[in-house]
This record gives structure tokens, sequence and C-alpha cells, in this order.
């Protein structure tokens, strides 16, 4: 080996071939992402069997149902382990004794959580006009305890860089909830069926998350927790802020329209971000590990930002707005009439999962750089301006509702990219410079779509006409992509070869 360039040795996540070549005992962030993506798309393929399977065997209002019981547990689940994963990640420093401390609070604050969610099971009930949620809200809120039991241990693994087993976890959970949910609602539980698959599935990741990364407990003292447990509260405002306005459209849909419309806006949202949650996923599970570690590191944390904002534009583009082009068409083949009133809320909040997933990178930024209060705040105008916009968008139907997100959810956007940019010091040119091979495939896939659309004569053979949409789509993205920028195709393949290839060389001596 050419002994004057560079080594990249474990300690140097930081260095610019770092995401190109894996360090022999850290893994590399391409290896993880590859790895996330595999273990998500792989449970994927068996929770998309089953969920197909199950929209055939339940109604909407079953889906109203439990989204209405699924509203309190969305709300509290941040505050079942009030921000400690991320404290634990952040806080690279904490002692023993400090983390056991944490782990009792992680703990209590997830029976809290669950006690306080049994408080509040029948005011909800009473909101939503539906009695029947008091015993469904408080099953589906039984997830918040090992939430907060496994909050310590999840966040050592995350600083580990264990994330490979977590990976792992999330695809043990993912089929747990596709197989218990199926065999219920195929045995006639109903709603229950959605109830018990999400349980389930929460209890069986804390489970093997705690058979393979234990901490003991002690008892806590403020004067050894506070400062953690402040950095923990502003994790949790701000990610509780965003939770709450998240889940208002579904709450004003619920209101407003009741169970059949409720369980028509959920499954639209349900299905428009379907490739953002596993998106968010690879940002909330994997990229604060490495954020943690180049918090002061202005470089690297540009490439990181740079890198992954231009992988999430050329998956999710084509994926999302590829759905908004063929809803009309895909949803009453696959899914049946019943289901034609989720067709324009879905159109539109697939344009709203094509932009949130480049969003949801930012805040992960601002918070490992020490800019939690920041994030917390424009959260909280969030929290202000979203319900505003979901209730004024009610007045045009669940559609309304949907175009809440389009027309608000900018401002909140612009806020975090202005500060983003600045803090790490990115120009706005070197940045949308990242989103040109995504931007030019995907106008050339709308093209297509549109004109086959438009050419394509009407016949009986609606799947077929389908298909050929989507896989003129398909090419003319691809071909386009490849045309243009050929250098940045080659770029993230010669990622993935060197992930499947041997491992760099390393210095005699280095570890």
């Amino acid at each position: 080996m050419d002994s004057t360039k560079p080594i990249v040795t474990p300690t140097d996540p930081t260095h610019p071939d770092a995401l190109q070549a894996p360090p022999p005992k850290d893994s590399s962030l391409a290896s993880n992402l590859a790895w996330r993506a595999f273990t998500n798309w792989s449970s994927q393929v068996v929770s998309w069997a089953a969920f197909l399977l199950v929209v055939r065997l339940l109604p909407p209002a079953d889906f109203g149902l439990a989204g209405m019981s699924i509203v309190l547990y969305t709300y509290l689940k941040y505050v079942g382990a009030f921000g400690i994963p991320a404290t634990v990640l952040r806080h690279r420093d904490l002692d023993e004794e400090t983390l056991a401390q944490l782990n009792t609070m992680g703990t209590l604050f997830g029976i809290g959580a669950f006690l306080l969610a049994c408080l509040l099971a029948w005011p909800a009930s009473v909101f939503f006009k539906t009695p029947r949620m008091v015993p469904v809200t408080v099953v589906t809120c039984i997830a918040l305890i090992p939430l907060g039991l496994r909050s310590v241990p999840e966040g050592l693994m995350n600083k580990h860089m264990r994330l490979k087993s977590l990976s792992v976890f999330d695809a043990i959970r993912d089929v747990v909830s596709a197989v218990v949910t199926l065999t219920l609602a195929w045995l006639g539980f109903h709603y229950w069926a959605l109830v018990w698959g999400n349980l389930l599935s929460e209890i069986a990741r804390c489970a093997v998350i705690l058979s393979v990364q234990r901490h003991r407990f002690a008892r806590p003292r403020l004067s050894t927790i506070r400062e953690p447990l402040l950095f923990g509260w502003r994790v949790v405002a701000w990610t509780f802020s965003w939770s709450t306005y998240s889940t208002l459209d579904n709450v004003t849909a619920g209101r407003v329209f009741g169970r059949p419309g409720l369980g028509l806006y959920a499954m639209a949202w349900n299905l428009a971000n379907v490739p953002l949650e596993k998106i968010v996923s690879l940002v909330t599970t994997l990229i604060p590990a490495y954020l943690s570690r180049v918090q002061t590191d202005l470089p690297a944390l540009r490439r990181y930002v740079r890198s992954l904002s231009e992988m999430i534009a050329m998956t999710m583009f084509p994926a999302t707005v590829g759905l908004a082009l063929v809803a009309r068409e895909a949803v009453p083949l696959i899914m049946g009439r019943k289901w034609d009133g989720m067709i324009g809320p879905l159109e539109v909040l697939a344009a709203y999962a094509t932009f949130r997933a480049l969003v949801a990178l930012l805040p992960k930024v601002l918070t490992a750089m020490g800019n939690a209060r920041y994030v917390m705040r424009v959260e909280l105008t969030g929290l202000v301006l979203m319900p505003i916009a979901f209730w004024i968008g009610s007045h045009w139907g669940i559609r309304g509702i949907a175009m809440g997100w389009i027309c608000a959810y900018p401002l909140i956007a612009l806020a975090h990219y202005w500060k983003t940019l600045q803090a790490i010091e990115m120009s706005v040119g070197e940045y949308l410079a990242a989103l040109r091979p995504a931007l030019h495939g995907t106008i050339a896939m709308v093209l297509v779509v549109f004109a086959l659309q438009w050419k394509l004569p009407v016949t009986h053979f609606k799947w077929l006409h389908l298909l050929i949409e989507i896989a003129g789509g398909a090419v003319a993205y691809v071909g386009t992509v490849l045309l243009l920028h050929r250098e940045r195709v080659m770029y993230f393949l010669s990622i993935a070869k060197r992930i499947r290839g041997p491992k760099l060389q390393t210095q005699p001596g280095v570890a």
C-alpha cells in the first residue's frame, strides 16, 4: 500500500474516505446504512404482504378506532423515555452511576406515562365521541412501559455503535406486528388485531434489547442527573411538539368527519409516509451516533448533510412523487373501491412526504451541535401554526386537512434550513447541488407518466395500464440520472462495492 496515503483508523470517522470504505473496527456509515436498508425492506416485504390482506379483512372504521386509540400513545411515547437515549448518546462522558440513575428515571417515566394515559383515556373518548376507545387506548398505551425500560440500554447500544443489532431488532418488531395483526384479523378480532399487533411488537423489541444490553438501577439524585435531564427535557419538548402537531391532522379528521373519515385519512397518511418512515428511521437510529462523534467538525458535518441529503432525495423523490402520480389508478385496483375517498389526501400527503424526508435530518444535526433549544422553539412554533392550518383545511374535507401540511409546514422547514446551513457554514447553492440528480430524474419521470396516462388507450386491462406507467416512470428516472449524473451514481456504487469487498489495510501496529 502507498504509505503516502492517509490511513482510515477506527477512531477517525471524520476522514473524507469514511463514507467510502469501512474502518476495521468501527462500522462505517455506508455499511450501516446498507445493512439498515436491507433489514428494513426485508421485513417490509412481510409487513406489506400482511397489510394488503388486513385492509381487505377490516373496514375503514376499524382503522379509524385504532387511529383514535393511538393518539395518546403518540403524544406520550417521547415522555416515556424523556429523551434519555439521546442524552446517553450525546453526553459521552456519563459514568456508570449516572447511567444507573438515568435507567431508574427512564423506567419511572415509562410507568408514569402509562398511568397518565389511563387517566386521559376517558376524556379522549369523550372528545372523539367514541366510548369504545377507552379500553382500546389503555391496552395500546401499555407499550409506553417498555419504552422507558429500554431507554438507557438503547442509548448505550447507539453510543457503542451496535447499529446493526438495532436494525435487526427493528425488523423483528415489524415482522411480529405483521404476523400478529394478520392472524388476529383473520380470526375475527377486528380493531383489536391492530392494537395487539402494535403492543406485542413493542414488547418484543424491548425484550431483545434487554437480552443483549442491560444496565443496573440506582436511586436517582437530582444533583447528579440535573444536567442530563435538562438536555433530555429539551429533546422531549421538540420531539413532543413535533409528535403533537403531526397527529393533530388525524385528530381533526376524527373530530370533524368521525371514524370513517379518520380511517380514510389515516390510511392515506400511512401509505404516503411508508418511504418517509424508512428514511426517517435511518436518520433517527443511525445518524445521531455519527453526528455525536463529529459535533464540532464542520467539514465532516457538511459532508454528512450533503451526502445524506443526496441519498435521501434519490430514493425518496421517485417513491413519493411516483405514488402521487398513480394513486388514482392504484388505490381501487389494489385496495378496492371502498378506499377511493383516500385518493385525494394521499396525493397531497405524498407530495408533503417528499419534502419532509429532507427536513428530518436537520434537527438531528442541530441537536448534535448543541442547538436543542433552538429546535425546541421552532417546533413549539409549529405546535401553534399547524393546528390552525388543519382546522382551516377541514372546511374542504380530508383533502383540505392534508393541504394544511403543504401550506404551513414550509415555514417550519425554512427556519430549520436557515439555522442548519448557517451553523455548518454551507451555502444554499452547495446544498441544492446535492439535490440535482434527484430533481432531474423526477422531472423526467413526471413527464413520461403524464404522457403515458394521456396517450395509452383506456382498456379493461387496468393492471397492465398501471404497470406500464410504473415501468415507464422508473425507466425515465433511472435513465435520466444515469445520463446526466453518471458520476454520482458511480460514487454510490463504489461505496456499495467497498462495503462488499475487503477491508482497508492498516499500518502495522494499528489496532
